[in-house]
């Protein structure tokens, strides 16, 4: 199942696979990938995946991010024992490589 949400400068589709309507997981992950905006002065598409695995049953929850700004793709991929923990970390990765990026622009 994907939803997909455009804002002003972000568009963020979230995609929900083996899972029906975690309406607040989706929002959650769009009030995140907005978050990314305050790194980057561009336009922002994401995509965010959820997934779990069943195999294993501490990290089950499965978050990939891709961030397309021009000329530049982005993407992270974290498990976590919850949904909210993995896109946390999946942020956490994407706000150093989009400064990584801020920089070398500055230094261009």
């Amino acid at each position: 199942m994907t939803n997909s949400v455009t804002s002003d400068a972000v568009t963020v589709k979230v995609t929900l696979r083996h899972s029906n309507n975690h309406g607040s997981i989706e929002d959650y992950a769009r009030a995140a990938a907005s978050g990314l905006l305050k790194f980057h002065a561009g336009a922002l598409n994401c995509h965010v995946i959820l997934d779990h695995q069943k195999n294993d049953h501490d990290q089950n929850k499965l978050a990939e991010i891709t961030v397309h700004v021009p000329q530049h793709d982005f993407v992270a991929r974290e498990s976590a024992p919850t949904y909210e923990q993995a896109i946390d970390n999946c942020i956490d990765v994407l706000e150093r490589q989009l400064k990584k990026l801020k920089e070398k622009q500055k230094n261009i």
